[in-house]
């Protein structure tokens, strides 16, 4: 069975579905493919220009063959959604494992990559401020 098929058949009628993500319809090809997981706008350029879809028609417009090569060269030639996200939590288990600096530094949610921590990273420590007040203690009701 064809996708455009199935696409008609699909519950959430005008969501393609490519990789596990829902593709809006309602944007271009080049940003609607920025929806899934490890594509960029550079690599979704690339993506359409090896399947010969035009950059600004929208994914409504694509037919059954148009998806389908889509769809082939995501799977087949470049790793995105689970794939992606199983590769990068293995590459940091290794490097907890085997005791690397980095990897107690993604254990103890801290930056990595040699930032300082005593003012900035705030939201990676979880000490994150409210802005300081006029500094003036208020009245406690009586």
């Amino acid at each position: 069975m064809l996708f455009a098929q199935i696409r008609s058949i699909n519950k959430d009628k005008g969501k393609m579905r490519i990789a596990g993500t829902n593709i809006p319809d309602n944007k271009r090809m080049e940003i609607a493919l920025t929806y899934i997981y490890g594509v960029g706008r550079a690599l979704a350029l690339k993506i359409l220009n090896e399947s010969n879809i035009a950059i600004g028609k929208h994914p409504k417009d694509l037919n059954g063959h148009e998806i389908n090569s889509l769809r082939e060269i995501l799977e087949k030639r470049y790793k995105v959604e689970g794939d992606l996200r199983r590769e990068l939590m293995m590459n940091i288990k290794r490097l907890r494992d085997i005791g690397s600096y980095r990897g107690s530094r993604h254990a103890r949610g801290l930056p990595s990559r040699g930032q300082r921590t005593k003012t900035n990273s705030r939201t990676r420590r979880g000490n994150v401020r409210k802005t300081m007040g006029s500094g003036k203690r208020k009245m406690e009701k009586k």
